[in-house]
């Protein structure tokens, strides 16, 4: 009998001991629990609704193309007014201007240009690179590059990675836009060392594919289809839409009218058809 209850005292003192410890958990768990729900109702901060109207208008990519660090930030700049309503170039600005009660304006649809023709059967290579795929870690090597033309594009897709709509690819070692699945958001000329990116209009119809400002003969030393700055496109043109500025050629989309002339009389035939 004694060693029967020499046995079970200790696993009745165990018991209560879970027990208390239990109660104690408990009650120091409700207490938390109630001091919570009165921080929140305190400290409790109102959302405007707006801004998850705005959020699910915009393609939800975090490009960072807007200047934002995300799309719910740019949302929340756009309704506290720190931003415009067309701040991410893909977004359906219509359907922000009615949630924000603002005119949205006349949209015109914009696209990325590389402004590069040097493919790999158009221009010699110095060198092999064998490091890291990025052209931002090529452009630190000196000859920027392993392309004769250091102008040109590197091939080594920093812009392929930094879009997130797969708009860009690298074809024959240069950077080429789909501009059907591009929605003109920057993210690409912001990576590109060698300034090449362009964002143009849609419904442009002609661009110049070149870069380099050096001289004629040295352009066609380094790259047979560059600018070689000779000014014949910009007399070709009836309304003043081509211009050439240190050494290249430059179109302005807003006069252009698309009339091809440029291109059909640039011996280079560095302004191509988009």
């Amino acid at each position: 009998m004694n060693l029967l209850f020499n046995f079970i005292t200790p696993l009745a003192i165990s018991a209560q001991g879970v027990l208390t410890a239990g109660a104690v958990v408990g009650v120091t768990g409700l207490i938390i629990g109630v001091l919570l729900g009165i921080a929140a109702i305190k400290f409790h901060v109102e959302t405007d609704s707006r801004v998850e109207a705005v959020r699910e208008c915009l393609p939800g990519s975090n490009c960072g193309g807007c200047g934002f660090a995300g799309c719910d930030a740019c949302a929340e700049a756009i309704v506290k007014g720190d931003a415009p309503i067309n701040a991410c170039a893909g977004s359906c600005q219509g359907d922000i201007a009615a949630i924000m009660g603002a005119e949205a304006g006349e949209q015109v649809k914009k696209v990325a240009f590389v402004k590069c023709s040097g493919t790999c059967d158009k221009t010699s290579v110095k060198y092999r690179y064998q490091g890291i795929p990025d052209c931002r870690k090529l452009a630190l090597i000196p000859g920027h590059g392993e392309k004769d033309c250091s102008f040109g594009c590197m091939g080594y897709g920093s812009c392929v990675s930094a879009c997130k709509f797969d708009a860009i690819h690298i074809v024959n070692g240069v950077a080429v836009v789909d501009k059907e699945k591009c929605v003109g958001c920057s993210a690409c000329t912001k990576v590109c060392p060698n300034h090449l990116i362009e964002i143009r209009p849609y419904d442009s119809k002609y661009a110049v594919a070149c870069s380099s400002t050096l001289k004629g003969k040295d352009v066609k030393a380094k790259c047979t289809t560059g600018c070689i700055g000779c000014g014949i496109c910009a007399k070709q043109c009836e309304f003043g839409a081509v211009t050439v500025e240190n050494n290249i050629a430059h179109i302005d989309y807003e006069k252009c009218t698309g009339c091809g002339k440029c291109a059909e009389k640039c011996p280079q035939k560095v302004i191509v058809m988009l």
